[in-house]
């Protein structure tokens, strides 16, 4: 077989394996193209491009090995797994990044690994990699490196000096989860190469407020991934976990990832071929409410509410639990209560609460803005004798929006159909 040959099927084996790892933004990066390097991931450098679930398909995403020496029965490398194995060479990983990079496939490298033999050496292998881009190649563009449970702190550090962004897979959500379908893994392994990495990015930022040459460390954080659906977890158990992370690591983002049943374990729930892709999309919208909207993780998911509604986003859920605190004048309510508005986003907030200082806004302004009034309606008052007068009850409010929100999709579908015809 040729060398060419070889790298593709190596490539092609490799590649398929990545792509069970969703944690591959590369957003927050600030590291500039120098000494006419190859490359640039400054803010605006990194192209990114989406699949329609979210999971970002810029960057070179490969394993260096699949070989593994644990049996996570969650896992497609998991060694008793009856797979075609394969390994790159950190020269191969270092040549196929820079020539994808100059024919402008790729924007940067996203790498992870099977762990085999050791958790430093596989860290170690992952580190020249990226050592050998920055220093051989001069390359600038973007570095993530999956780092691996269990690595040394010195390695930790050593991966933060060459990598814009680490991530360590938490995996499972919860330990007693972890133990079921992992046992000869230790939840400490995944949380000490978090402590390191937050510890570093802490200091790195504070030495450089008085000293302007201290080396970039991680500049674009660290992040993880939870698989969503493996070990019967509830949607508060996940977001409860979720919350921790974000608070005691400082992460930029967590992960969630559905279950894909890649072999049969009796100790696995069998889903057949469909992934929970709905139950993704509701976790990103509530860890989106979380960070972005003031919500508390409590008032989202508690005992009395574990799991999120499949059928309406997390948000609305909450407004329909909570009809009486609605609805708000719009024109006088706070930004805390307006983020709150199903239908209005945190841009639409901003412009109402500027726009409101020079005049009164009606509908017609609301609309201009952007607000889905088909959602808020049901929610505020404005400067308008025209309002929802309807005393409805919470159902009736949530059958009402789906049976828009259905009939707009619909609309639109005919629309795309009618083109064809």
């Amino acid at each position: 077989m040729s060398d060419f040959n070889r790298i593709r099927e190596k490539l092609n084996i490799l590649a398929d394996a990545a792509k069970y790892d969703v944690s591959c933004a590369s957003s927050g990066s600030d590291r500039k193209n120098h000494s006419n390097g190859l490359g640039n991931a400054s803010k605006m450098g990194i192209c990114h491009t989406y699949t329609p679930d979210g999971r970002c398909v810029s960057l070179l995403k490969i394993l260096l090995t699949n070989h593994c020496i644990f049996d996570c029965a969650y896992c497609v490398t998991r060694k008793s797994n009856d797979i075609k194995r394969a390994a790159f060479k950190i020269q191969e990983v270092v040549d196929l990044t820079i020539n994808f990079y100059r024919r402008n496939y790729i924007e940067g490298l996203f790498l992870s690994s099977g762990i085999f033999k050791s958790a430093d050496y596989t860290m170690e292998r992952l580190i020249a990699v990226a050592k050998k881009l920055r220093n051989e190649e001069n390359f600038n563009g973007y570095i993530h490196l999956k780092s691996i449970p269990g690595a040394s702190d010195e390695l930790m550090h050593e991966a933060g000096l060459y990598a814009d962004r680490l991530s360590v897979n938490i995996e499972i959500p919860t330990e007693n989860g972890l133990k079921l379908l992992a046992p000869d893994k230790n939840r400490k392994d995944f949380i000490q190469p978090m402590i390191k990495v937050r510890n570093d990015i802490s200091r790195y930022k504070s030495e450089k407020k008085t000293i302007k040459s201290t080396p970039k460390f991680a500049p674009a954080g660290q992040s993880t991934q939870m698989i969503v659906g493996a070990s019967g977890e509830t949607d508060q158990q996940i977001m409860y976990t979720s919350n921790f992370f974000y608070k005691k690591f400082n992460l930029k983002r967590v992960y969630y990832s559905g279950y894909v049943p890649i072999s049969y374990d009796e100790r696995l729930p069998q889903i057949g071929s469909q992934v929970p892709i709905l139950r993704e999309s509701r976790l990103y919208q509530t860890d989106w409410l979380i960070r972005f909207y003031d919500f508390d993780i409590q008032e989202i998911l508690n005992s009395d509410h574990p799991n999120l509604d499949p059928d309406i986003d997390p948000k609305l859920s909450w407004a329909l639990r909570n009809l009486g605190q609605f609805p708000i004048d719009i024109n006088k309510a706070s930004k805390h209560m307006l983020l709150r508005v199903p239908g209005i986003g945190t841009r639409s907030v901003s412009k109402i609460i500027h726009a409101r200082k020079f005049r009164r806004l009606g509908w017609e302004h609301l609309k201009k803005i952007g607000i889905a009034l088909n959602r808020a309606k049901y929610f505020i008052t404005c400067y308008s004798k025209s309002f929802e007068s309807r005393d409805l009850t919470s159902e009736q409010v949530k059958s009402l929006i789906l049976k828009a929100t259905n009939s707009k999709f619909a609309n639109q579908y005919n629309q795309q159909l009618s083109l064809f015809r």
